[in-house]
Parts: C-alpha cells; structure tokens; sequence
C-alpha cells in the first residue's frame, strides 16, 4: 500500500535524528501529493523545528489538499517551539496519516483530535510497531521519567566477560566494536561501576567521525575514583560521578572544582541505589543509557530489573575456567520457574562476532501480535 511506503520513508527521514533529538523524540514528515513528494524533513534537535514544519516550508503553497505522513502525532501544545497540529491545519493539508499516538500526556490524541476538529482526514496506527520501536526510549521516558536502559556484554561461547585476571582485551571483534561506538553516539550516557574505570581507565567516548561523546555515569559508593581517570581528564564536564554519603567531603569538592558533577545518593547495601540514580539521570533529561559495566553491575541491573533492552556479543571463543568472570554477578534467581525471558529475541552476524538482541521490559510498548552497581 502507499500508505505503507510513504511512512517507511518518514521513518527512514526520523531515524536520522538519533542521538540528537534527546529529550524529544525522533519524528519524520513526508508530504505527497498526486503521487510525489512535494516536501519533506525531520527532528534534528531539541529545541529545532519539527520534521512537519520543515515538511511545509518546503512544499509552501502545494501542502494545500496534500497528504502529510507522520510516524508520530503532531503536537498541539507550546514546548521549546510552537505547536505543530495548527500550522498544519492553516497550510490546507486534506488527509494525515499518522504512525502512532503521542505517549505524552500533553499531546496525547489531542494532536489528531484538533485536525479532525478542522475536517481533515486522519488515519492512525499506519506501521505502528515500527514507529514504537523507533521511539523506545522516548516512550519510557515520557511516562516514568526515567531513561531508556540498554546493557551491552561482550562474552565467549562460554558466558565469560574476562579471564580469572581480569583480561578482556578483545573478546569481541573489531566490527562489534564499531558498533558499539556508534551505540554511544546514538544514547545521553554510558554507566560503568568504579571496577572497570579502576581496571581498564577507559574514555568511554564515541570514537567515529562526526560522533557525539555520552555523558560518563561512574557508579562509586565511595568516591575511589582517580582525580587523573581519562573521563575526568578528557572531558570533565561530560562526567557524572554517582555516589554515596560515604564519599569524602574534601574529594567530591576537588571533583566538583575540576567542573565533575558528583551525585549524592541514597545507598543500597553500602552501594548506589540504581533506581535512585536512574530517577536522577530522568530529571538531568537523559533519554537512553547504555550500561557497559562489569559482572556485578550487570547483575545489579537484572537483579532489580532495571534492563530494557539487552544487547549480547557472543564471540567463538572459549576460556574454560571455572573461576573467569560470568556476564551476570548479583543474586540471581532460585529456580527455573523465575527465569528472565527475552521479549522480540533476534540475532544477527556483526563481522566474526553474533549479536543477540532481546527486550526484558517490554510493557510500556503494547505492540501488536505478530511483530518480529558499585
């Protein structure tokens, strides 16, 4: 169907926002009319025009009786920039084809409620499953204000993340690599615990050209981290250090002169309470995380069941020691009848390396059947 194609496109046009449009989501806007496309855009940035706006400056007097694909509802509230629904009205648009309702209670059904109001022809729920996918993370994080959690491992055929000493240089490949740098381009910030910075001193940036660094998240109860650590040295005021009332007054003021910002929260078990740093991290209007940390914190996460979505590198390699690091530490579960099961699991070959995918909170996303610390 056309209806069909053209909102492929205006998913293809939102997708190149990503990374970019936080904390607004990534919308895409193709109008046709007689069959062409007579203008077109997309979200590049909070605070920017909107991809229908953008759409309309270009096609100018033919939007009149046009048809306008959205992959998500226009808005009809003033945020950052003016509402979007009235300008399409006023442009004489005939018929909209939207992808999905707006989650956010300001806009929700009132965007396509007041276009038809104005006698124009709207149709929802075009592609739906994919415009939901698209906007993940916005979708979580416009209801529970909290961001879009995403836990990357590395590990062997065997499940280990790193030998008895602590060696993981490289399990995964060179292209798996990649990707995950181009992963930290695309999230608000990168979570690690005060093991890996201690061990590895890692930058944690997006090395790719063009590519835009996360914000750097430590999770350290006790403010052990290195006044000279690369992520301070790099970049300090892209570095947030998540810590505890047992961290020392005098570091946490050196920390903060250098231009780090220190968290000060409640602790769990002598260790940063996760859902408090998450809440934290929502109200900083952080979108999306990706935790690349070690066994534990990656078994504190599945532990509270704070994982969205898991993306696990399996390489064709084996360690075999009993006593090498596992991809989850923390407490686990008793039986089989408590096991975690993976929501849309698929895999797929990134260069030597299988890429399994899968979501573990699927419930703020209702899609349609049949759809493919420290």
């Amino acid at each position: 169907m056309d209806d069909e194609r053209w909102m492929k496109r205006a998913l293809h046009l939102a997708e190149k926002g990503r990374g970019r449009t936080s904390p607004n989501p990534m919308v895409g806007a193709v109008l046709v009319k007689d069959g062409r496309v007579i203008g077109e855009g997309y979200h590049t940035k909070a605070g920017e025009a909107h991809a229908e706006i953008l759409a309309l400056r270009q096609a100018k007097e033919e939007s009149k009786g046009a048809t306008l694909y959205l992959n998500l509802e226009p808005c009809n509230h003033y945020g950052k920039t003016p509402p979007c629904a009235p300008a399409v009205i006023e442009a004489g648009v005939k018929r909209v084809v939207v992808g999905m309702e707006d989650p956010n209670p300001l806009v929700k059904g009132k965007g396509v409620e007041s276009l038809r109001k104005s006698g124009l022809d709207v149709e929802i729920g075009i592609s739906e499953n994919e415009c939901r996918r698209l906007n993940e993370a916005f979708c979580k994080y416009i209801l529970k204000k909290e961001p879009f959690v995403i836990l990357k491992v590395a590990a062997t055929l065997d499940g280990k993340i790193a030998t008895r000493d602590g060696d993981s240089k490289w399990i995964s490949g060179e292209a798996s690599r990649r990707f995950v740098h181009r992963l930290r381009d695309q999230v608000d910030g990168v979570i690690v615990g005060i093991g890996t910075i201690l061990k590895d001193d890692p930058m944690l940036t997006a090395r790719i050209k063009g590519g835009r660094d996360p914000y750097r998240v430590i999770l350290d109860s006790r403010l052990r981290i290195p006044e000279d650590a690369k992520v301070i040295e790099i970049s300090p005021s892209r570095t947030i250090v998540a810590t505890t009332e047992l961290a020392p007054k005098d570091k946490r003021e050196r920390l903060e002169k250098k231009g780090v910002r220190v968290l000060i929260l409640d602790s769990k078990q002598s260790r940063v309470n996760l859902k408090t740093c998450l809440s934290r991290l929502g109200e900083m209007e952080m979108m999306s995380i990706l935790v690349e940390g070690g066994s534990q914190v990656n078994g504190a996460f599945l532990d509270e069941g704070l994982i969205d979505k898991l993306l696990l590198f399996l390489s064709p390699k084996l360690i075999g020691d009993k006593d090498a690091m596992g991809i989850f530490g923390g407490q686990g579960i008793a039986s089989l009848g408590e096991v975690i099961s993976l929501n849309e699991f698929r895999m797929r070959r990134i260069g030597g390396d299988i890429l399994l995918e899968g979501y573990i909170i699927p419930s703020l996303l209702p899609l349609q059947k049949g759809s493919g610390g420290e």
